[in-house]
């Protein structure tokens, strides 16, 4: 049952996404104010280009510490490969994923744009679906 369900119908939203040309410190600003650690990096387009994570900012930190400099672009930054997930993945196949990696959270694409997220918690809740369908009737 879990393997005919798909993450399009389990995803969520991203709601916090930067561009490559946003200050990188205004970028920190919000992954801190929206206590989040990390979010996509799209194009004009929606194209999704990049990721920029906490741990990519500490490079911020060190250019500050070491160096005096503090601030750039968030393409200086962010990740340019970034693993995705197609929104008609079967979810069987995201557990597999997050098994076999560190990612807590994969962004969604159709077609290479950017249409939300996938999270551990995500498919857990596939599963709780599945599991006792009675108990999540409203």
């Amino acid at each position: 049952m879990l393997a005919s369900l798909k993450v399009k119908d389990y995803m969520g939203r991203t709601r916090t996404t930067f561009t490559p040309d946003m200050d990188v410190l205004r970028a920190i600003h919000i992954l801190i104010d929206e206590k989040i650690s990390g979010a996509p990096v799209v194009d004009e387009h929606g194209n999704l280009v990049g990721f920029l994570s906490e741990k990519d900012c500490m490079k911020v930190a060190l250019n500050a510490g070491y160096h005096g400099e503090a601030g750039g672009r968030v393409s200086e930054y962010m990740a340019h490969n970034v693993t995705t997930i197609d929104i008609n993945t079967p979810i069987i196949e995201v557990a597999e994923f997050f098994l076999n990696s560190t990612f807590r959270r994969y962004p969604v694409v159709d077609e290479n744009r950017l249409v939300g997220a996938i999270s551990r918690r995500d498919v857990l809740r596939a599963l709780e679906v599945i599991s006792a369908p009675e108990a999540n009737q409203k």
